[in-house]
């Protein structure tokens, strides 16, 4: 079940218990596993959401973004050669304003996803909105504020994670993530209008076969759609 905003007054200090930190050390261990070869292939990518701000659970998916808008056929090529099965391919596109992107799913809680599209700067804020993390912070066991699906501001303390809300604090929620408001405001009317009409739909979301490649699906979606072939161009 996804979860719903919350709105609180206060800041409340979550504790972990040991199971909670064994798990986060197990998720970032995997997630190392994954992002390693990728880097190696001067792929730049990062881990974003629970795995990076440390506020994990057992729903936690390792969510791995390479930034730059490299060929898949390389992407897969390491993944591969790195001992990971592709489960599923597919391209989404949220809306007709953002940008297309490739997911590869190598099970259904381990997914690299990547842009098709030249991210706008809101787009790219999204990352760090939800909090995200580099391979070297992962190794340095660094964990990072961001915003869960509560819309709550998750801060890392000593024994776990201080929790706020972030609706009516935008601005101040854009300067500690450093992103912008237009960024935290987008993500804000998101996730109270899910909340508001239940889980909604995206634009675009097309799987495809292994014979298939992301490039070659886009430019079909391109030929077919205006709104694909304007936000392409």
């Amino acid at each position: 079940m996804a979860k719903k905003p919350v709105k609180r007054a206060d800041r409340t200090e979550v504790v972990y218990t040991e199971r909670r930190w064994e798990l986060l050390r197990k998720l970032r261990q995997e997630a190392i596993e994954i992002m390693t070869p990728l880097k190696k292939a001067n792929l730049n990518c990062i881990i974003h959401g629970s795995i990076a701000r440390g506020d994990v659970s057992a729903n936690s998916d390792i969510d791995i973004f390479i930034l730059d808008s490299p060929s898949s056929f390389l992407i897969e090529s390491v993944l591969e050669g790195a001992g990971f099965a592709v489960n599923r391919r597919f391209l989404v596109q949220a809306t007709p304003r953002y940008a297309a992107k490739g997911y590869i799913e190598l099970d259904p809680t381990r997914i690299v996803s990547f842009p098709l599209m030249k991210l706008r700067s809101v787009e790219r804020g999204f990352y760090g909105f939800s909090g995200e993390a580099t391979l070297q912070m992962l190794k340095d066991d660094c964990r990072v504020m961001g915003v869960d699906k509560r819309l709550m501001l998750i801060e890392p303390s000593i024994r776990g994670h201080i929790e706020s809300t972030v609706a009516g604090k935008e601005s101040d929620v854009a300067k500690l993530l450093h992103i912008s408001v237009e960024t935290v405001s987008d993500r804000v009317r998101a996730l109270m209008r899910r909340d508001q009409v239940g889980r909604t739909g995206v634009f675009i979301k097309r799987e495809f076969a292994s014979s298939e490649t992301f490039e070659m699906v886009l430019k079909q979606l391109a030929d077919e759609n205006p709104a694909v072939r304007r936000r392409l161009n």
